[in-house]
């Protein structure tokens, strides 16, 4: 049975996005297309259906990912569709558990922060859309160790 991770910020145009290519390409890396999905969303509607942020994609492509989703909200229905909800910070944790449409599916929510293990005292991924090239670099770094340590759960490795 395939595995859905979706990812969740604020805008759906920085970290959300960029956790969500990143993830992609490690599991095409893996040959594991047929296992595990991934999309991404935010908690802000503002941004339907826009790319993500120039500064955002320029930054990945140097590190080799081709960030082209398009936004989206995240919706109720999300929790029926996906076995994990990753959010990156408290304030999207908060947002995205009220959607729960009963306490049991509060199980299928993390915050990224529980898989940085290079990152031990984040408690949570920075928004780098106020911050110089720098933060999208640290976004990254932590995006990168954090979705290894997510597929390393889901293959059980």
């Amino acid at each position: 049975m395939k595995q859905r991770v979706l990812f969740v910020c604020l805008g759906n145009i920085c970290r959300s996005p960029a956790a969500d290519g990143i993830l992609q390409q490690m599991v095409a890396r893996e040959g594991l297309q047929e296992q595990i999905e991934v999309d991404s969303a935010g908690t802000y509607s503002g941004h339907i259906g826009e790319l993500p942020d120039p500064r955002m994609r320029r930054a990945a492509a140097e590190r080799g990912y081709n960030l082209t989703h398009r936004s989206r909200p995240i919706r109720e229905r999300d929790f029926f569709d996906f076995d994990m909800i990753v959010t990156m910070d408290d304030n999207n944790y908060e947002r995205v558990s009220r959607l729960a449409p009963e306490r049991k599916y509060l199980d299928k929510l993390y915050r990224m922060s529980e898989f940085l293990t290079e990152f031990p005292d984040w408690t949570y991924v920075p928004d780098p859309y106020y911050e110089g090239a720098e933060g999208f670099q640290l976004v990254l770094d932590m995006l990168e160790n954090g979705c290894s340590e997510i597929l390393r759960k889901l293959t059980n490795k």
